[in-house]
């Protein structure tokens, strides 16, 4: 084999070593750590295995690259190149990895029940811009490039950028603050004031998306959210009452509607799914009413939106039970008397 194929032919096997042995390191070790987090039942495990996958078989290849820049004996202008475009490849691995690794651990962290800060994008994308931006710095100062002018120079230029972008960080910095005062989280059903109402599907750094019961997605600006008035059915506490509005004939037994109701409410709470233990249904009447003695259930549900099928059952369970027992739900009537008439005639309220 003459001297220039020999120069082309062993650089190239060192490169090719290199990521093979970087693909053996890749699989061992990504093996080894998922082994590891399931003896331990650590969720984190999974993770880090994700964040490494490929990382040593990169670091293997640009091993190899070095080595075999090492046995090409470059000039010292090239080698000095050629040592830095890896050194910065290297950096930029590690730093992914960083990125990776912090990013799911924050998710991690943030979706617990006991996390200081509710699970949100927001959050996640920030830990990994935050590491990214160490990266680079890491990165140009390994290149011998100061990063004190250029950190002056971002502080100058961030004021302009303030300024041009104010409605942007108006919506970060209004999503910080959902966020931070714990008003709303991913996974809580809320009301806006505009009437849209749903799940929290996730909080960004410019809006926050609600998924509704229809499974439409309804995206609002955090700054809009912040400033609007929101009812939160996920605090203090899931659970919440439920209030049915029921009325009576005038002449029906007043004691025994109430006891016919209550029966009627706890057997229709306890087929439902997940009924409240030690809740007992409550009737409390309120109005003598145009046409009818009116009162409230008062039933309990775990969320919200287990309301509307305990308000189904409930309404065919009572309505039934009230025609076997002979309680009437009369229809909305008036009394009108006629001046200089002794007589009275009764029909039902017309719509205006």
């Amino acid at each position: 084999m003459n001297e220039s194929l020999l120069r082309l032919v062993v650089p190239a096997l060192i490169v090719v070593a290199g990521a093979v042995f970087g693909l053996a390191t890749d699989r061992i070790i990504i093996a080894r750590v998922r082994s590891i987090s399931a003896r331990n039942a650590w969720r984190g495990g999974e993770i880090t295995a994700r964040s490494l996958a490929g990382m040593p078989a990169l670091l293997g290849a640009l091993l190899g690259a070095w080595g075999a820049a090492e046995w090409l004996d470059l000039s010292a202008r090239a080698d000095k190149v050629v040592n830095s475009v890896l050194l910065v490849a290297a950096i930029a691995a590690f730093t992914i990895v960083a990125a990776r690794l912090a990013a799911g651990l924050t998710r991690l962290y943030t979706s617990r029940d006991d996390a200081a800060v509710p699970s949100s994008t927001i959050f996640v994308n920030m830990v990994r811009i935050a590491v990214l931006v160490i990266g680079v710095l890491v990165a140009l100062n390994a290149l011998g490039i100061s990063i004190a002018p250029l950190l002056a120079a971002l502080g100058v230029g961030g004021l302009a950028v303030a300024l041009a972008l104010q409605d942007t960080l108006s919506n970060l910095f209004s999503g910080l603050q959902l966020i931070g005062s714990k008003q709303i989280s991913p996974g809580e059903y809320i009301s806006l004031e505009t009437g849209e109402e749903g799940y929290v599907e996730d909080l960004t750094w410019r809006f926050t998306t609600i998924r509704q019961l229809s499974n439409n997605l309804v995206v609002v600006p955090n700054a809009k959210l912040a400033a609007s008035r929101i009812i939160n059915y996920h605090k203090p506490v899931h659970e919440m009452s439920v209030l049915v509005p029921v009325g009576v004939a005038y002449d029906s037994d007043l004691d025994l509607v109430e006891r016919v109701t209550i029966e009627t409410a706890a057997e229709v709470i306890a087929r439902m799914e997940g009924p409240i233990e030690g809740f007992e249904p409550l009737v409390r009447f309120h109005t003598f009413g145009d046409s009818a003695i009116e009162f409230n259930i008062v039933l309990r549900v775990k969320e919200y939106v287990n309301q509307h099928p305990l308000r189904h059952e409930f309404i065919k369970a009572l309505t039934a039970r009230y025609a076997a027992e002979g309680i009437e739900i009369p229809f909305p009537q008036r009394t009108v008397t006629f001046a200089g008439q002794d007589h009275m005639h009764s029909r039902p309220p017309q719509e205006s």
